[in-house]
This record gives C-alpha cells, structure tokens and sequence, in this order.
C-alpha cells in the first residue's frame, strides 16, 4: 500500500463535469492498493496519518497534525502508484490489485480515518476524475507500508 499525501489549501474532484467533492485546508491523499495488501496494512496508514506532524504551527514551524489544525482529507483511489516502469514506454500496473479487493481496502482507510474523528471525503473509484488543488507549501510525503 502507497500513499501520496499533499498538504492543500483547498482542493475539489469532479467526475463528468460534476463536482463530487471539495475541501479546504487539509490533505489530498493519493492511495494505492498493492497485490497482497490487506487490512493490516490498511490499518498502520489509519494509525499513521492523523497524528502526522506535517502542518505549520503558528510560528510557522512544522509541528501540527491534521487533527491539530481541524483539516480534512480528500482521499482518492490511485492504481497508478503501483505503476512498473522498468521495461519499455508503457508501465506495467500487474502489481496493482484488482480493483473490488483494492476499493474493499481503499473504503477500508476512508472509514478508518473517519472513526478518527476527520471528515473524509471520497472520490470515485475507477472514474476519470479531474482533481484541481492548491498545493500548501508545496509540501509532499510518501508512505508505503
């Protein structure tokens, strides 16, 4: 399992023209579903992100989490994380998991986080979503479990 999380000033995810989803101050997570993952992967990216320390306090130090500063999270299923590019033009996505155990983990994470008390909003999975962001910072951090 992946995660790219940016930390935004707002963000919004259309699919089709329709908006589907927006926040402001928080997060725009990237997830990815890896072969083999299961919810005890799930399950440390739950535990890991909302008391991440990547938010400025008020002296401008990177001190606060999510919870600290009341953010939320836009968290969008991203099979592409698992793309193998080592052989020719194309990436191979083979170490992506199938798409109903990799949106089963991925509801998995969104419900996790908000028994954590954020406000989660989703994206749509398997759709060509248009996501428009204003990156904070830009400030951008990798997990990988």
């Amino acid at each position: 399992m992946k995660a790219v999380i940016q930390r935004v000033l707002s963000a919004n995810l259309k699919v089709e023209g329709k908006l589907i989803s927006e926040i402001k101050n928080g997060y725009v997570i990237f997830l990815g579903v890896g072969k083999g993952d299961t919810k005890e992967n799930a399950d440390y990216f739950i535990k890991k992100i909302p008391p991440l320390r990547i938010c400025e306090d008020e002296n401008g130090k990177i001190n606060k989490s999510i919870v600290d500063t009341f953010g939320e999270i836009l968290l969008v299923s991203q099979f592409t994380l698992f793309a193998n590019t080592e052989h020719g033009n194309r990436p191979s996505f083979f170490d992506a998991e199938e798409p109903a155990k990799a949106n089963e983990l991925y509801m998995y994470v969104a419900e996790g986080l908000k028994a954590q008390g954020l406000s989660v909003k989703l994206g749509v999975f398997g759709a060509d979503m248009k996501i428009e962001q204003i990156n904070d910072g830009p400030f951008t951090v990798i997990i990988e479990k």
